[in-house]
């Protein structure tokens, strides 16, 4: 993993109290993963950067609902995007989203299978 994608555990990460700003920063973020549609976008951006038509492919989604979801990441800087010849290659911007969607949808699958947790 890249240096940027490495931080300390979550119990360690911030030892002082989230200020107003940092909360509200916080809570854009997750009002922007709460579109399912947006949450599987950046699921599938955590496990490898992609163009929209392999997004459109793997989430089934009209490729203009696809390509307006990753605006909107995008303008939050959530995503970024290369160029690669005549398309766009989007990424997510590091690894922090990639852990707290990684996260999210492993609380998920133990909430619907049932499974025990472990940390």
């Amino acid at each position: 993993m890249a240096a940027r994608d490495e931080a300390p555990p979550a119990n360690d990460a911030h030892q002082h109290t989230p200020g107003p700003r940092q909360l509200t920063a916080a809570a854009g973020v997750f009002a922007l993963l709460a579109d399912p549609t947006r949450l599987q976008l950046v699921w599938l951006l955590a496990r490898n950067e992609a163009d929209v038509t392999a997004l459109t492919a793997a989430c089934g989604v009209a490729r203009p609902a696809v390509s307006q979801h990753l605006a909107k990441l995008r303008l939050a800087g959530l995503v970024e995007s290369r160029k690669d010849g005549r398309r766009s290659v989007y990424a997510l911007t590091d690894g922090h989203l990639r852990r707290l969607v990684v996260e999210a949808i492993s609380h998920a699958d133990h909430q619907v299978t049932g499974e025990p947790w472990h940390d």
